[in-house]
């Protein structure tokens, strides 16, 4: 397969994915796809009903026609796109020409925070639908296909340092540094519309927003009393934490 680079940002829910896109978008310079393997596995395989989501009849759904597309797109300009690891394992891993021909990276978030804010939007999220043991069970199936370990970035991180974080990230995956991407002067993307209850914060926002410690602390309280009334959530935290925890030893 030739063409232009594809960059994928693997990431799981509620993780600041769609701000990282945001970034991505503001570049200017590359054709960016909001989670288009979402498709695959909420209208084509119908694993689960998402709430919050307007399923655009036009956009392609089996997963040969999505990554179809991302190949099509590539031969004109450089594609990023953000998707779910989720969505496409394990059946990507079939996939070696395909995934010998994206540029990989990983987005992290604390499963505590992206817990209790998903929790907000779907009460009824699934176990797998956290993210966070596809991500790594992804990433381990890249570094033993090519012997390298994939760009990971934890979240926190870009809150706090934004344009140190991008800058490393961008030079990781073969992108120059464009600080002015981290405000965001462009109007919130078409495709960003039939999710748009997922996003209403990042769509309303031009900048990163610091992580703070008092930001742990309410987490922390919320998380906390999210447990209280559906006590399953401890269970999903403690099987993902160790996910999270292995990703986090390898990130940027």
């Amino acid at each position: 397969m030739s063409g232009h680079p594809i960059i994928a940002l693997w990431s799981h829910p509620r993780s600041m994915s769609t701000a990282f896109e945001r970034i991505m978008r503001s570049r200017g310079d590359l054709d960016c796809l909001h989670e288009p393997f979402m498709y695959d596995y909420y209208v084509h395989r119908s694993r689960k009903v998402m709430p919050h989501f307007e399923a655009q009849p036009e956009h392609p759904v089996s997963y040969d026609e999505i990554r179809a597309t991302i190949l099509a797109k590539a031969k004109t300009q450089p594609v990023f796109f953000k998707d779910m690891s989720y969505y496409v394992m394990p059946h990507i891993l079939a996939d070696e020409e395909f995934l010998r021909r994206i540029t990989h990276s990983f987005l992290i978030r604390d499963p505590m925070a992206s817990i209790v804010s998903y929790a907000k939007l779907d009460p009824a999220v699934s176990l797998d639908e956290i993210g966070l043991e596809s991500q790594a069970k992804h990433a381990d199936a890249l570094k033993h296909l090519t012997g390298r370990t994939p760009v990971i970035v934890q979240s926190e991180r870009v809150q706090n340092d934004p344009e140190g974080q991008m800058k490393a990230y961008w030079q990781a995956v073969g992108l120059d540094h464009r600080p002015q991407a981290l405000n965001f002067a462009d109007d919130v993307p078409n495709d960003w519309q039939q999710v748009s209850g997922w996003h209403k914060d990042v769509m309303a926002s031009k900048s990163i927003l610091p992580w703070t410690d008092a930001d742990v602390a309410k987490v922390r309280r919320q998380f906390d009393g999210l447990v209280e009334r559906a006590p399953h959530f401890a269970t999903y935290y403690a099987h993902h934490l160790p996910f999270y925890a292995k990703l986090a030893a390898q990130a940027l």
